[in-house]
């Protein structure tokens, strides 16, 4: 017997990110040698004091369901972060806690998207962001970009884009894939275009904030362009900065309004995040900040060495990153010269299979003839993986 689905999940693909890094683990069961850059999570263990933190609250029997959008210790360090580290003042009603960020992001498209909304997504985008839309009815507008202007839209691009069916406009730096983050001036230079459109909502999503090595001081959206922070939402969180992936915390700040409609859809599907979780939060956010500069410097260290790499492999050109932790070179010259290899899809097929490197394909991320290449491994492991791709490449 077949079950009828929704035609809203019938346009939805899954995950292209878990996809390989599944594949990997599944080639790895099987007894294959198979190095994954397909992780989108660092490879530090959560640090000590966060843990503790967490052990402590399961002493204290800190286990019951807490407030739906996140304890008020918990609320007053975001506060108190968004504050020191951004230059940004919100009351508590202005804050949700939610599984990870991803959930957040799902909350506020569920509470600002009506059946045929418009969000603009600027290409390479992460790969959840159209889907989502999609799966709230909401129409994805993609503005693709390229190397050419360090894979970020221009005011150009947006005015171009922005129509009356525009709802929201996805923000990501430093970006997945590409490691490119906007600076003051461009931000400003796309908000006085936003300007001018005053029923779009802006949102900023700054998970890599601490993973950032720019020339300018990291900024965030709603800073650089305070004139539009009542229609802006911060998404951040502390699976990427504090390797706590697993944890599952992720917040927003915004409108009082809008955060009220996103906790009511959160109230009806998962209610409050994990209790232990949240009290972990607090130590990585109140906490001593040292170790999110040793992972920082580390990613650092290792996109200089992978990116200098990946540039000497033959048909291969990779700009450099300010942020995050992953290299978005692109493949297309390689791809050109090969007859069996179609596209980044093939592509990435054909390095897991031939040498057992594991990637993401551009086209994942709405930019093709790309791969998505995670350096969240050891320097070893990184040495490796371009010594396969070079043999593969050099064949």
């Amino acid at each position: 017997m077949s079950v009828n689905t929704s035609e809203r999940v019938a346009k939805v693909k899954p995950s292209a990110t878990i996809a390989v890094s599944m594949k990997a683990a599944e080639l790895r069961a099987a007894g294959r040698d198979v190095l994954s850059l397909s992780a989108g999570e660092p490879d530090f263990p959560t640090p000590e004091h966060i843990g503790n933190a967490a052990i402590a609250a399961i002493h204290n029997g800190e286990t019951r369901y807490t407030a739906v959008d996140g304890t008020p210790v918990l609320k007053q360090a975001i506060k108190n972060k968004l504050q020191r580290d951004n230059q940004l003042s919100y009351e508590a009603n202005q804050i949700l806690v939610s599984g990870g960020a991803k959930q957040c992001i799902y909350n506020l498209l569920a509470a600002a998207i009506n059946a045929g909304d418009e969000v603009i997504i600027p290409a390479p985008y992460w790969v959840s962001y159209p889907d989502m839309v999609r799966l709230v009815d909401g129409e994805p507008v993609v503005i693709t970009t390229g190397p050419q202007q360090s894979f970020k839209v221009t005011p150009k691009q947006l005015r171009a884009a922005l129509t009356d069916k525009t709802r929201l406009i996805i923000l990501n730096s430093p970006s997945n894939p590409s490691g490119k983050a906007y600076t003051r001036a461009e931000y400003q230079a796309l908000g006085a275009v936003l300007a001018d459109f005053p029923n779009v909502v802006v949102v900023s999503d700054e998970i890599y904030e601490h993973i950032y090595w720019g020339s300018e001081p990291f900024i965030s959206f709603a800073t650089a362009c305070p004139e539009l922070i009542d229609r802006t939402v911060v998404i951040n969180g502390v699976s990427k900065s504090y390797a706590m992936t697993g944890w599952r915390i992720g917040y927003a700040a915004g409108p009082a309004g809008l955060i009220k409609e996103m906790r009511k859809v959160q109230s009806q599907t998962t209610s409050n995040p994990c209790s232990i979780a949240q009290a972990a939060a607090v130590a990585a956010l109140d906490g001593d900040q040292e170790c999110v500069k040793v992972m920082n410097r580390a990613f650092h260290e290792r996109h200089d060495l992978f990116v200098k790499g990946l540039n000497e492999l033959p048909g291969v050109e990779c700009l450099p990153g300010e942020g995050a932790f992953y290299a978005f070179p692109s493949f297309q010259a390689v791809i050109d010269a090969r007859d069996d290899i179609a596209d980044d899809v093939e592509l990435a097929g054909w390095l897991l299979e031939t040498v057992g490197v594991a990637t993401v394909p551009g086209t994942a991320f709405g930019q093709p003839g790309h791969l998505r290449l995670s350096y969240a491994s050891s320097n070893e492991d990184l040495e490796e993986a371009l010594k396969r791709l070079r043999q593969a490449l050099s064949a």
